[in-house]
């Protein structure tokens, strides 16, 4: 079936499901008018770099790590929440790229991950019934009638917090931050008393090592071991925000979303003849599609011709989500549906959204050991099914919080009241996101490639600094 021809807004014949509803809709097109008229937060050079990085995860040269919290809160837009997320994000990946010999991919849930789907359009406490809090983009989280209500402001500043982000990011990146030869620098109060922080400082010694060889060696220091690429990613879930930092780029052909680099779609939101569907198959940033135990397999071929009709690389990311209990019975059917297409995809495993449980009192946990073994689980089928895991989509945390039980440290559900500050999934805390990493790492070395020279392990070397500022 022929498509009609896109454009950014044709999205709008189609059921778009997630969306708020304003009371003022002239307010909220006054909001996004000015919002269409910032500068992007991201650029196109970036999101084909990216693009291309994509493609080599998909064939086994790279693996991505994709990691942050559930739904960002503008309150925490500070510079000790976003390092401590950037830190726990390099250690993961100095741990994946030792163990697993190979580039890893650094991508961020952050600068944008303020909209969050929920199961009703309203929550009821005490016989009141008020809309749901669907992020800090969209209401507050506070259960009152005026702060529930969506607010077209919330939508610049949410831009606003995203571009302090982003540009916080880059200025400790290009400022040395992520600088291999002192990873010390990442360092977070785990060290002190992890029981696995022993193994990551062995780590780190060896790659320190390595490079004073090579640096002994060939008498300069190593090039370009001082930055790191670094990419953010959010759902692209309200479709008017995404629209409107959507634009055409010159020298390029196309559209390219400019809020972010890489998008995804989620399960939710994932019909084929749904807005968000129609809406993203039209930009040409590389796209995630989350898929698990409730995606038909029918409706895989038509995803798959609508997001990845030309089989571009690096083009299409699925993030299957199944849950430790149901991926033996999913995914080996879907990855064969997807090998009959001839497609190429870069497969990602989300152990996180499947595992999610409540405790007697309510809250919503995780528990290591199922993330753990949805993991497992997850290599181990691509490896039967002659396919290749190619990435990891973590929610995680840089601080010391108390949301997911087990881990090295036994945290139970006594301990989930300590500091459980989640506004809505619970998140690995720092010491479990650098466990599960070593245990990845592990199981990735069993079937990685040769190691290349130093600077294929950092991913940075040959790759000349592009001039920032340019969409």
């Amino acid at each position: 079936m022929s498509e009609k021809p896109w454009t950014p807004d044709s999205w709008k014949g189609r059921i778009a499901l997630q969306q708020p509803t304003y009371a003022d809709p002239a307010e909220l097109e006054r909001c996004l008018e000015r919002l269409a008229r910032l500068p992007p937060l991201v650029t196109s050079w970036e999101i084909e770099t990216l693009k291309s990085q994509l493609a080599a995860a998909a064939r086994g040269e790279s693996f991505l790590l994709q990691g942050g919290d559930c739904a960002e809160s503008f309150e925490n837009c500070t510079s000790h929440a976003i390092t401590n997320k950037l830190k726990i994000l390099l250690q993961m990946s100095l741990v994946l790229v030792h163990s697993g010999r190979r580039r890893v991919i650094r991508v961020g849930r952050f600068a944008g991950q303020y909209a969050k789907p929920r199961s009703s359009d309203t929550e009821i406490r005490d016989g009141v019934t008020l809309p749901s809090y669907r992020g800090d983009l969209v209401n507050s989280l506070e259960f009152d009638a005026e702060g529930r209500e969506p607010d077209p402001y919330r939508l610049l500043q949410g831009y606003k917090r995203a571009a302090l982000t982003l540009n916080f990011i880059r200025g400790l990146i290009d400022g040395g931050f992520a600088d291999l030869h002192h990873p010390e620098y990442w360092d977070l109060d785990f060290v002190q008393h992890s029981p696995r922080a022993r193994d990551y400082q062995r780590i780190v010694e060896s790659i320190g090592e390595s490079l004073r060889f090579m640096e002994t060696l060939v008498g300069v220091n190593v090039g370009e071991m001082d930055r790191v690429d670094f990419y953010a990613s959010h759902e692209g879930l309200h479709l008017s925000y995404e629209q409107a930092q959507t634009r055409q780029v010159p020298r390029r052909v196309g559209w390219y979303n400019l809020s972010t680099h890489l998008p995804w779609i989620g399960l939710r939101t994932a019909a084929p003849d749904g807005a968000h569907v129609e809406f993203f198959r039209g930009v040409r940033n590389p796209i995630g599609l989350k898929v698990g135990a409730s995606t038909r397999l029918e409706d895989v071929d038509r995803l798959l011709d609508l997001l990845h009709p030309d089989d571009e690389p690096g083009r299409l990311t699925l993030i299957h989500r199944f849950g430790a209990d149901k991926i033996q019975q999913g995914l080996g059917p879907l990855v064969r549906r997807v090998r009959e297409s001839g497609k190429t995809v870069l497969w990602c495993c989300d152990p996180m959204h499947g595992n999610t449980r409540s405790t007697a009192s309510g809250l919503k946990t995780r528990r290591f050991d199922d993330i753990l073994r949805e993991l497992e689980l997850a290599f181990e089928i691509h490896a039967a099914e002659g396919s290749l895991l190619g990435g990891v989509h973590f929610e995680l945390t840089g601080e010391d919080v108390t949301e997911c039980v087990g881990g090295a440290r036994g945290l139970d559900e006594v301990d989930l009241h300590r500091a459980y500050r989640s506004q809505v999934d619970p998140r690995l805390n720092y010491e479990q996101a650098l466990e599960m990493a070593l245990l990845v790492g592990e199981r990735i070395a069993a079937q990685a490639a040769p190691v290349g020279d130093a600077a294929r392990l950092a991913g940075t070397a040959g790759r000349r600094r592009q001039p920032r500022g340019v969409a």
